[in-house]
């Protein structure tokens, strides 16, 4: 293992650049009793499980700046939703670890656009399990 492409629905949005998986906190969502209204009680609620969300975050490389603009439109056109497009969809990442039934609900782009040799942006792609 190791050493792969990472894909989304099986297309990779991601391999122009380095990048990187993170798991986001895990476990079950707790609220103060003081939070919720009609609930004067002291103590907490569990509400439910935390939905799974994984971040990915890199850089998208391109050897211009329409070739950077190419590599951003084949990324959010996976948000559109209810289209097929944002419809749910398998994400693996570098190491082939496989998550299922995941929705691509974000892309934020991290600051300017770097030209030099290479056209680059940071970014962080949020995926959720909902």
């Amino acid at each position: 293992m190791g050493g792969s492409e990472s894909s989304f629905k099986a297309k990779n949005l991601f391999g122009s650049g380095p990048h990187r998986f993170r798991i986001m906190p895990e476990g079950v969502f707790v609220v103060s009793n003081t939070d919720i209204e009609g609930m004067p009680s002291p103590g907490s609620t569990a509400l439910g499980q935390i939905e799974l969300e994984i971040h990915v975050t890199g850089r998208l490389v391109a050897v211009d700046e329409a070739g950077l603009w190419t590599l951003r439109d084949a990324i959010t056109a996976e948000l559109v939703y209810p289209t097929p497009a944002g419809t749910a969809g398998t994400l693996i990442d570098l190491h082939e670890r496989t998550w299922t039934g995941m929705k691509f609900i974000t892309f934020e782009p991290l600051g300017l656009t770097d030209r030099g040799r290479k056209t680059t942006l940071k970014y962080r792609a949020v995926f959720r399990k909902m």
